[in-house]
């Protein structure tokens, strides 16, 4: 006890109190409180953060060497805490060690608040895979009423396992009733005699029968297990067996030949470009994307449509989770219609019927919406329609860049680079939206009618306030020369002709004075 006094002089009070969890703006109040205030001599240096109780060792050198002894300081002694400094301690390492359940991700919005930012899930994918998913379907037997095309869009692992169970259900459903009709005869009980006549020969078992279904089926005919004409039964049953082999053979090896023909698979070598780009064409702004076809067979007639997939509201309230909007891309001019023989970029002008007439490049980074691209074409080897589909969101479209250019000039025929399919390049683009464009030119194009309309309005009474003036004025060297006028930003205009060349009726009128007058 006498060594446990002297070491430790004074023992904290907050050892023995409860640890009560305090929030985060008073924790930060008790931590600088805890800081200004002068720790007492001792072992222990207290201080609270977040409702747990931390503690670090020290030693009295301090106080011995005011009192102006000199001895070293003695070994720290392991001192048990209590239990509410370990509780505490045990719920800030359980605080510590729980982990952030993943979120959306931070951004900052207006004023430095954090908002969420949400990944648009695509509503066509770019290989052309509708992402959707009908549930809930309660008119199941709709699928049925059309079998065919139901087997024919099963997955290829699907349709392997109907291809099969067909075939094997009915060899063994004949093959059961081939067996049942030895049974019920007694073929199998005169297997052994010679003068009794079955109705199918060396058939001993179900095993025999199964494989007489198998040969009647398809139409193998071995020669070893024949029917006799014994068995009206059997010859019925022949007959019926083969009708409904042959309706089986032609249902399932057409499903089989559809399904490996179909021309989606055509529609793998029509690539679309990553990205779409908006610059000017012509001087208007253009939303393009590229398209190409890497097979040397052609799509007959092959035709561009685009849609924009965006949620709106209507004046009436009503939201529209995924509406369509047309966007065109020639279909007045017929540009929809491709000749698809070498990759192409088509353009799309925004214009004030498109849906992106009022979208400015810093407006497009907000923007959540996407461009679904389809093309459609015949098949030239098969004559079957395809369909290639891709989509574009909105951070996949690039403002002010161009795609480079992929067909070069070579010995007898044209070089297309794939290589430079996907690759664009930036181009001087204003970031403002075609409206704005739209209103500048209108602008400008008043501003220039207006104020040389107002210089040619004034320019006939000028030219007649001249031709009124005494002919004293030609006495003086004045005669061939006209006042000087101003139009628009021409300035300096001293000779007749170059005022004809202005206006002529400027200068016909002129003329017509000066001869009157030498008259």
């Amino acid at each position: 006890m006498a060594l446990e006094n002297s070491v430790f002089p004074s023992r904290p009070e907050s050892l023995s109190l409860p640890v009560e969890e305090r929030g985060e703006g008073e924790g930060a109040e008790v931590t600088a409180a805890a800081a200004e205030t002068p720790a007492p001599t001792g072992v222990f240096n207290l201080s609270e953060e977040l409702g747990h109780i931390v503690t670090a060792e020290t030693a009295p050198t301090q106080a011995m060497e005011g009192e102006g002894q000199t001895m070293d300081a003695p070994p720290a002694a392991k001192v048990k805490r209590s239990f509410q400094s370990k509780l505490a301690e045990r719920e800030a390492t359980a605080n510590q060690s729980r982990k952030k359940t993943p979120g959306t991700e931070k951004v900052r919005g207006r004023f430095g608040w954090g908002r969420s930012r949400r990944k648009r899930q695509r509503y066509v994918e770019k290989n052309g895979r509708c992402n959707v998913q009908h549930g809930n379907m309660r008119e199941t037997y709709r699928y049925l009423t059309d079998i065919f095309t139901t087997l024919v869009d099963l997955n290829w692992r699907c349709s392997l396992i109907v291809f099969v169970m067909a075939y094997a259900i009915t060899w063994l459903f004949f093959g059961a009733i081939w067996y049942l009709i030895a049974y019920c005869r007694g073929d199998l009980d005169h297997l052994e005699d010679e003068t009794w006549t079955p109705c199918v020969n060396n058939v001993n078992g179900f095993i025999s029968a199964f494989l007489f279904s198998i040969e009647t089926e398809t139409t193998i005919g071995y020669g070893h297990r024949v029917i006799t004409d014994q068995c009206p039964v059997g010859t019925i049953l022949l007959l019926l067996q083969a009708i409904l082999g042959s309706m089986v053979n032609a249902f399932m090896v057409g499903c089989m030949f559809v399904k490996i023909s179909q021309p989606n698979k055509r529609a793998e070598t029509l690539v679309f470009s990553k990205h779409a780009v908006i610059s000017l064409r012509d001087d208007k702004l253009c939303l393009m994307y590229r398209v190409g076809d890497l097979r040397s067979s052609h799509i007959v007639g092959a035709n561009m449509r685009a849609k924009l997939i965006k949620s709106k509201q209507t004046q009436e309230g009503e939201f529209i989770p995924l509406d369509q909007t047309d966007i065109s891309v020639g279909f007045e001019t017929g540009d929809d219609r491709l000749f698809l023989v070498s990759p192409l970029v088509i353009s799309h002008e925004i214009d004030l019927r498109s849906p992106f007439w009022d979208m400015s490049q810093a407006q497009l980074t907000k923007e959540d919406f996407e461009i679904v691209v389809i093309l459609e074409g015949m098949v030239e080897a098969t004559g079957m329609t395809c369909q290639a589909r891709s989509s574009y969101l909105a951070e996949e479209v690039l403002w002010g860049h161009r795609f480079s250019p992929m067909m070069s000039l070579a010995e007898g025929f044209f070089d297309v680079d794939y290589g430079a399919f996907h690759h664009t390049f930036e181009v001087d683009t204003p970031s403002s939206s075609a409206r704005e464009l739209s209103l500048a030119a209108a602008r400008l194009e008043a501003h220039l009618y207006w104020s040389i309309s107002s210089r040619l309005d004034e320019e006939p009474t000028l030219a007649n306030q001249a031709a009124q003036k005494p002919d004293g004025d030609s006495a003086n060297g004045k005669g061939g020369v006209g006042p000087a006028f101003t139009v628009g930003g021409i300035t300096g205009i001293q000779e007749q002709s170059g005022l004809g060349e202005l206006n002529g009726s400027i200068t016909t009128a002129t003329t017509t004075d000066q001869s009157e007058s030498e008259a």
